[in-house]
Order: C-alpha cells, then structure tokens, then sequence
C-alpha cells in the first residue's frame, strides 16, 4: 500500500503540474488574441474573461492525454534516473505492477476527459456561440463613440455623434445620413438633432434611435429641390432583429443531438470525441516502458523521442478525422484501427521485457 501510494502520489503530481503549466501558456495566448480582439471592437470587453473561461473545456480536451503522458515519462524518468525504479524491482516490484498502477490511475484520467469531451466542451463551445450572437445583436446598441462617422449594423445609415453619456445611451449633437425608399426609388436624406437615445423594443428586438429637436433634409440627388422638416420626435432602426443566430460548429452539439446526425461529419465529430478519452490508457502503455531510462541518461533521457511519438499519434488522429468527414474511411472502421495500432505498440513495448512478458502471460492465463 505505501509503494501503491507513493507510485500514484508521483505520477499525478507530475501529470497535475504538467497540465497547470501547459494550461498556462495556452490560455495566455488565447488571453492575448482575445484582448486584441476587445480592443478592435470585434468582442466587448465585458465579455473577455467570459470567453476566455468558456475556452478551458476546449483546452482540456487537448491537454489532458498529453499531461498524462508526460506525467508518467517525467514521473517515471525521475525514480528510474535515481534508481528508486532498481531498489523497488530488488524487492518484488514488477514493471507489470508499475503498469497496472499507473493504468488504474490513467483510467480515472479517462472517465475525467470523457466527461469533458462529451459534456462540458460543447456545452462551453455552445455558450460561447450564444455570447458572441448576443454580442453581435447588441453591436448597434450603446456601441456609438463620440467624434466618430460610424454605420449602423443593418448598413442603412452613417452617423456621426459628438456626445454620449456614461450609460452610452444618451445621445448629444447626432448627425445621421441614410438612404431611404420612396415611391419606388431611393431618396438621400440627411438627419440633424441636438440630442436623442437609442434603446432596444422589448417586443420585436428591433433596435432604435430616437432623435429629439432637429430637421431632416430629403432629395433624389438630381433635382435641386429639398424637402426640409423640422421634428420634435425622429426614430431611426438601428437593427432589425434581436439576434443573428450563427451556423453551428458540430462541437457545439450535445452528444444526444450528435448522435442523432447521420452525416460523415457527425460521425467524425462522435469518433473525435471518445478518441481523447480511449488515447489515455493507450498512451499509458506507451510511456510506462518508455519511461525506463538509465541513472546517466537523466530523467529526460527519452523525453524528447516519446514527445516525437505522441506528436505522431495525435497527427495520426487529426488526419483519421479529416479522412472520416470526407468518408473516405468507412464509418464502421472509424478510428479504431488507430486505436488498435496505439495498443499494439504499448503491448509491444511492455514485452520487451522479459519479465513483464512473463506476468502478461500469466495473467492471460489465469494464474
């Protein structure tokens, strides 16, 4: 039980703080990209740390099988470099019993990420979309900056606004040009007014601006007349409807709406998603031998080569989803051959040495 404890203790500490790092400078740089896309205007800054906290499932699902790997290589690498790894095997310790630990642990890790994977990334992926619509909808309103000739989001209209208050709702000095539709043709009109508000209809969502106390200058542009009105109360739309709803990614679905899909892309969307969880346990049997280094190598002795193989394993998934949404894999097949093939090659590994070979076939045989 304390070896148990201790094997297990090191691993997932190593993998913990493999993840914590990794998530880090991941979510730093996706930090960046979305402040700069704040500061363009693109995404209002009340939302930043929204988008950014709904983009961790999504991170998650890619960090996770790597910080399981490299948990185990650099766990591993550390006990076999100070050779903790020799004493525990001088007194019983297989390398099957290392195994079968770190794949109870890999296991645990598996049902985490599959949790992931099925529920809470699209559901983040979901809530995203529905904040950046929301975001899009709201773009006409409250959004004018003073001193600045801006379009209105349907594009019928310029307009220029020298003062707004603090709410962003109150306007001061507006000038508004827009092209109107008139007895079959297009009038040019020019809108002048001291003061106005923009707001949104709560029953229609159509969003508004009201100008109080200035005239309005209509002409086709050919004759050199102009109608000339002086008004108390002008209203203008702004936008008209509430929300425009984006076309859905099919990571954003619920994995029961997913499986309703028939499509090659759901079908590669539904493989992607039980391949990050099943990949834990395959990459276990991979890193556990790979792990064993000599005390001259260093605890990264093999860190670099396993590294090169995970990154080929993970290539080898992305291209299996590319070739299932074009179907050019049977969905039947899926990417279980991967799967497969990643199993053979930890099996192979694990054989390699004599000793493990012996308790596999024990095991297999039942005794």
């Amino acid at each position: 039980m304390i070896i148990f404890r201790y094997l297990i203790g090191e691993v997932f500490r190593a993998q913990l703080a493999v993840f914590v790092i990794l998530t880090t400078i991941i979510i730093s740089q996706r930090f960046v990209k979305i402040l700069a896309d704040a500061s363009e205007g693109e995404i209002p800054g009340q939302l930043v740390l929204s988008i950014v906290a709904l983009k961790l499932p999504q991170l998650a699902v890619i960090i996770l099988p790597l910080s399981a790997f490299l948990g185990i290589l650099v766990a591993y690498g550390r006990i076999y470099a100070d050779s903790e790894m020799t004493v525990l095997h001088a007194t019983g310790v297989s390398e099957w019993y290392v195994t079968r630990l770190t794949l109870l642990l890999s296991v645990m890790m598996a049902l985490l990420a599959a949790s992931v994977t099925l529920y809470f990334s699209p559901w983040a992926t979901e809530r995203e979309y529905q904040l950046l619509e929301r975001a899009e909808s709201d773009a006409g309103l409250f959004s004018l900056v003073p001193g600045r000739f801006q379009h209105t989001s349907n594009e019928k209209a310029v307009i220029f606004v020298q003062e707004v208050s603090r709410s962003g709702n109150q306007l001061a000095k507006v000038f508004v040009a827009q092209t109107v539709e008139k007895d079959g043709g297009s009038q040019q009109a020019v809108v002048y007014a001291s003061g106005g508000a923009v707001y949104e209809d709560p029953e229609t969502g159509a969003q508004l601006m009201t100008l109080e106390q200035g005239r309005r200058y209509a002409g086709d542009g050919q004759s050199p007349a102009y109608e000339v009105i002086e008004f108390d109360r002008y209203q203008i739309q702004i936008r008209e409807q509430e929300v425009e709803q984006r076309r859905r990614k099919l990571s954003s679905l619920s994995t029961p709406a997913l499986l309703k899909e028939s499509g090659s892309e759901a079908i590669a969307e539904w493989h992607w998603r039980i391949a990050i969880p099943l990949s834990i346990p395959i990459l276990t049997l991979i890193a556990v031998p790979l792990s064993r280094v000599n005390p001259r190598q260093g605890k990264f002795g093999r860190l670099l080569p396993a590294l090169l193989l995970y990154l080929g394993y993970y290539a080898l998934l992305i291209i299996a989803r590319s070739a299932l949404e074009d179907g050019k894999i049977p969905p039947q097949l899926g990417m279980w051959w991967l799967h497969a093939a990643g199993l053979t090659l930890g099996t192979v590994l694990i054989l390699r040495n004599r000793e493990g070979a012996q308790k596999i076939r024990a095991w297999v045989a039942g005794r």
